[in-house]
């Protein structure tokens, strides 16, 4: 198998070359090239072709002066996002909430036969209360959103809009010396990181698809969403006046933002150290404006994308929730094993602003992101199984009797968008990557990175006695 191991080397020998080309001409080679062939191009179009009514610009023309403008296209971006946010945020509430009736209660059914068949307790409680209420949570909370998510997505990629994006985007990937294209990838990983990974497959350049693939992390998915929109609506709403689920879009788009300005900075660092190399020229002849075949969006979003993430995030949840299981109920003295090793946690976890149980609920849920909260609940309530909230009010209370503070809030979101890959993305990755060497970079640099930024945030807190 051909990996970009084997790739990233050649490139690096004619790294050197290609800058004495660029810092000589003040213009990068590639662009130069690009430039010159359209420049010639358009010249010989100029003196064979005839457009009617050429002096009136049509209404795509129109839309285009504004969509990838330097005032207006940022904010449009900007606007799109969190309508896109609020829409999953608003939307998947009532289906969610729904989905989890319908699967928690045919764990009662599930409960009822295993009693029948005289199962022992503890094969009830790995297989049902462990595995299968997991995979139930797991559902409820990941297919809504990504059933929302996925078709807005190619809705707007079929539009034309999503390319737009990418044209806007790509003078400043191109100043951390990657390619534009890193945008859409980018993009994928708002739905799910594994499929962002997957799609840096649209990336020619071997270095800078490596790039994407250790920065795509990044960007929060579909698996972090359910994290940061319960803690942000619960403890940065409160005293706000709008709707809870505007306002939540609103932290959570400042979220990405950050996500967004990290994959930047991230990516710059690589490009000048471990991967350096010239950005390549995005060429993109922008679509144009087209109808959106709506048969084709739900099929491409629904199939292709929410199903096979989802059924990714199944097979590594599974084992994760018995495993949980097992842990809730042995018991070394008169703590478990979930609760003992809170406790040794503790004091790094209270030096980035956490708490120990809080920490070990981030490294438990490295299967799946959706399952966080889940542990936590049952940690703090010492249930043993994985504990759903019924509101936002009663999760807000079982929270702050377990210490929280604004500073927990706000580190807790912070690490949850910045903190390591989950199973599924590591596992893309290293079949992307086919090498292990990569793989551990993708895990390692997020997360230094949370816990540097999470220790300067509690520590200024503490310095400062705001926590």
């Amino acid at each position: 198998m051909t990996t970009l191991n084997n790739n990233i080397d050649p490139l690096m020998k004619i790294h050197s070359e290609t800058e004495h080309i660029r810092l000589a001409s003040g213009t990068p080679i590639a662009d130069r090239v690009v430039s010159d062939i359209f420049s010639y191009t358009e010249k010989v179009t100029q003196k064979v072709v005839f457009r009617e009514g050429s002096g009136q610009k049509s209404w795509k023309d129109k839309i285009d002066k504004i969509v990838i403008s330097r005032v207006f296209g940022y904010p449009l971006m900007l606007l799109m996002l969190g309508a896109v946010l609020w829409i999953t945020i608003a939307g998947a509430n009532i289906p969610s909430q729904m989905i989890a009736t319908v699967l928690f209660a045919f764990q009662d059914i599930l409960t009822h036969w295993f009693e029948v068949m005289q199962a022992p307790v503890w094969l009830h409680g790995m297989l049902v209360l462990g595995m299968y209420r997991t995979l139930a949570w797991v559902i409820a909370v990941m297919l809504p959103p990504m059933a929302i998510f996925f078709p807005l997505f190619t809705l707007l990629e079929d539009l034309g809009y999503l390319p737009r994006v990418a044209f806007n985007l790509d003078h400043m990937f191109k100043k951390a010396k990657t390619c534009g294209k890193q945008c859409l990838t980018m993009c994928m990983g708002f739905g799910c990181n594994a499929a962002g990974v997957v799609s840096a497959r649209i990336i020619d350049s071997p270095r800078e698809r490596l790039i994407a693939i250790l920065t795509n992390n990044f960007v929060p998915c579909n698996g972090r969403f359910p994290t940061l929109i319960a803690i942000a609506s619960i403890f940065m709403t409160s005293s706000l006046l709008f709707a809870q689920s505007l306002q939540a879009a609103g932290i959570i788009t400042l979220l990405v933002l950050l996500g967004i300005a990290v994959t930047f900075a991230v990516s710059w660092i690589l490009s000048s150290t471990i991967l350096k190399g010239e950005s390549s020229s995005f060429v993109l002849e922008l679509p144009p404006y087209r109808k959106p075949k709506f048969g084709a969006v739900l099929y491409r979003s629904i199939i292709d994308r929410t199903i096979f993430v989802l059924r990714r995030a199944i097979i590594v949840a599974a084992p994760a929730g018995m495993v949980t299981w097992i842990m809730a109920n042995i018991y070394i003295g008169d703590l478990s094993v979930i609760a003992y090793i809170a406790g040794v946690l503790n004091p790094i976890a209270q030096a980035i602003g956490l708490d120990g149980f809080i920490l070990m609920a981030f490294i438990i849920g490295l299967p799946a992101n959706e399952i966080v909260v889940p542990i936590l609940l049952m940690s703090y309530l010492a249930t043993g199984q994985l504990t759903a909230f019924g509101s936002l009010s009663e999760l807000k209370e079982i929270l702050i009797a377990n210490g929280w503070t604004w500073l927990t809030a706000f580190n807790t979101m912070l690490f949850a968008l910045l903190h390591w890959p989950c199973a599924t993305t590591l596992l893309s990755i290293y079949k992307e990557t086919g090498s292990k060497k990569w793989t551990f970079m993708g895990f390692i640099i997020p997360t230094v990175i949370a816990f540097v930024v999470c220790f300067i945030v509690a520590q200024a807190a503490y310095l400062l006695g705001l926590a």
